[in-house]
């Protein structure tokens, strides 16, 4: 039987400059193992020798460890998307001014919306079930059954009884699939699809919810795209100044991802409050905005995503 000989080269440690072609030339599977296992010690020790250093010298200047977390900020999709010409900026007047006279201005100065939940004209329990959440989601909603009526001769009905929104669900496979947003009685409507459905009942240790006009908050829209699209959602709650409430209702856009969730303030102790899910769960993506009156044949839309539109992992519109 021929034993294998190491040579003095396989058998030294790798330094940090040449650890991977080291690594390579050792043969032997058990020590290739321990010279890895010794150059990670040891690197990790002069890590740790670094940073105690480091926290040494900016106990005794603060400012070295300020300008250090200035610096020290980590690249994201977020913070290196690609510039956006209708960006807006805090205290835009321009945009201000056109949102005072919007299609939703009403509902910012005092109106209460009126909203209809409705599903695909043959609605699974899956459907039904969201739809069920979704009414406790908005607090002056309603649902009312499809049956065999096209959207137009709902749009007149509730057109008929004050409604200020429709909310249609639609499904595919006998799942929600999609969420169509109709405002009344001038539009605009907005077509999402829908995904990572979770409904309250499948929550653990959920909070209870009610029908109360929650606290909203409404994260990172900031195109005019954007806040268009944040103001829809707005525009679906009343407009609650002195909030006293315990629900707050969350819409956070990432990456044209709208993530939906819904909680509730539980007190823990006189100065302290957790937050507690009520649910339900799920995510939109804007599909299309269309402009005026809903039009399915010959309205303006606004906004219409194509998939030549998406050129660049940091290329968002919301």
């Amino acid at each position: 039987m021929v034993k294998e000989t190491m040579s003095n080269e396989d058998q030294a440690a790798p330094s940090a400059d040449n650890h991977s072609s080291t690594f390579s030339t050792i043969r032997n599977k058990q020590r290739r193992g321990e010279v890895y296992q010794e150059y990670r010690l040891e690197k990790a020790k002069r890590k740790s020798s670094i940073r105690k250093a480091r926290a040494k010298e900016e106990a005794a200047n603060p400012e070295k460890r300020a300008e250090r977390l200035a610096k020290n900020v980590p690249k994201t999709l977020e913070n290196t998307r690609e510039h956006d010409e209708t960006y807006v900026e805090d205290g835009d007047e321009e945009v201000e001014e056109e949102e005072e006279q919007d299609e939703f201005a009403q509902y910012f100065n005092g109106q209460s919306p009126k909203v209809l939940l409705t599903t695909s004209k043959i609605a699974s329990k899956a459907s039904k079930s969201f739809a069920t959440d979704l009414l406790t989601v908005f607090p002056n909603s309603r649902y009312v059954r499809r049956g065999k009526y096209p959207i137009e001769k709902i749009i007149e009905y509730c057109n008929n009884r004050e409604f200020t929104d429709i909310v249609v669900i639609h499904e595919d496979h006998k799942q929600p699939f999609a969420l169509t947003i109709f405002h009344l009685p001038e539009g605009p409507t907005a077509h999402f699809k829908l995904s990572s459905i979770t409904l309250m009942k499948d929550i653990e240790g959920r909070g209870k919810s009610k029908r109360t006009p929650p606290e909203l908050i409404l994260n990172n829209f900031t195109t005019r795209l954007g806040h268009t699209v944040g103001r829809f959602f707005a525009a679906l709650f009343p407009q609650v100044p002195q909030f006293e409430e315990r629900q707050v209702a969350t819409f956070h856009n990432q990456r044209d991802f709208i993530f939906f969730r819904r909680h509730r303030y539980a007190f823990r102790s006189g100065e302290k409050a957790d937050l507690q899910e009520i649910g339900p769960r799920f995510t939109l993506k804007l599909k299309w905005l269309q402009k005026g009156p809903y039009d399915p044949k010959h309205g303006e839309y606004e906004w219409v995503f194509q998939s030549k539109m998406a050129t660049s992992r940091r290329r968002f519109f919301l």
